[in-house]
């Protein structure tokens, strides 16, 4: 349905659209012109029912910024990464990922989930990519001060039109000053992604006109991880949303994401999400997550193969 406002509020400063999807409240409406080539989601929610989820929180090949505008979560902890807990957290930026994290929350949660190109969140953050891979980190450690006193605004407006012009105003800000990616990054980045993380490296070095060393080193600065390791988050994500059609078996998926065998395909799944094709495929969602058990209440979730 479209609506103005949310939760009843009085008509705000324009139309959003909410469904309920499973147990959640979800609200969109149509992104900025001026934020469409670095998004690649942008989405509020609120729980229908308050209950306590732990989920997994699966590479999306994207940076996430998360504005926390009730319950916080109890605990974002990566996965195979040393000391890699971030204990109880509200608001938070994720950098680009190549292995699972496990969020829990108490219940409760309402917030904004926007999702950055990487190239876009370099952008945005003003900051070598690098230094935020596989970290959730506190919102004020990476956007400043500034940034809590968005979320204290955003939080005490109740009208979602509303929460999105704020919100709108202050990522055109901060875009709009930000670090310019270098052209050959860019460029390298749309051959590999359009290509599902199937081209060669070094096909891509020579490309844009640099040595495969410094291609490494650059791309890895802007986007977050090298591109071999974003060549894998690709494949996986290619592999992800052909299970999720349901119309091809796992080894034409194998050849297809270019991996060797299934029992490839088996080993990067495991590495990547911490799961299997099959559990994937059998999996559901809390927004952004998938649902890891009876823990993740499954009223609040909704078929997905992924993030």
């Amino acid at each position: 349905m479209v609506v103005h406002g949310a939760l009843g509020a009085p008509a705000g400063a324009g139309a959003v659209e909410v469904r309920r999807i499973g147990g959640l409240w979800r609200v969109t409406r149509p992104w900025h012109p001026g934020l469409r080539p670095f998004l690649r989601s942008y989405v509020g929610y609120w729980e229908a029912v308050t209950s306590p989820y732990e989920a997994r929180l699966v590479p999306s090949g994207c940076a996430t910024l998360l504005i926390s505008l009730a319950e916080p979560f109890s605990q974002v902890r990566r996965l195979g990464v040393p000391g890699g807990g971030s204990g109880r957290i509200g608001s938070l930026v994720v950098g680009v990922e190549d292995r699972p994290a496990i969020c829990v929350h108490p219940g409760g949660q309402e917030a904004i989930r926007v999702e950055f190109t990487p190239l876009g969140a370099y952008r945005l953050f003003g900051m070598p990519m690098s230094e935020l891979t596989n970290l959730a980190v506190e919102i004020r450690d990476v956007l400043g001060p500034e940034a809590g006193t968005l979320v204290e605004r955003l939080a005490s407006t109740r009208d979602w039109a509303a929460r999105f012009d704020l919100l709108d105003a202050a990522l055109l800000a901060r875009l709009g000053h930000g670090p310019e990616p270098a052209p050959e990054v860019g460029h390298a980045w749309r051959l590999l992604s359009g290509s599902a993380g199937a081209m060669p490296i070094a096909r891509i070095a020579a490309e844009v006109g640099w040595s495969q060393g410094y291609l490494i080193r650059r791309f890895t600065q802007q986007i977050g991880l090298t591109p071999k390791g974003s060549a894998r988050v690709l494949r996986f994500r290619h592999a992800v949303a052909l299970l999720g059609r349901g119309s091809a078996s796992l080894t034409d998926i194998s050849t297809a994401c270019g991996f060797y065998d299934q029992s490839h395909l088996n080993r990067e799944f495991r590495s990547i999400a911490g799961t299997t094709p099959g559990q994937m495929v059998a999996s559901r969602r809390v927004e952004g997550a998938v649902a890891l058990s009876a823990s993740a209440n499954s009223s609040k979730t909704a078929p997905s193969a992924g993030r």
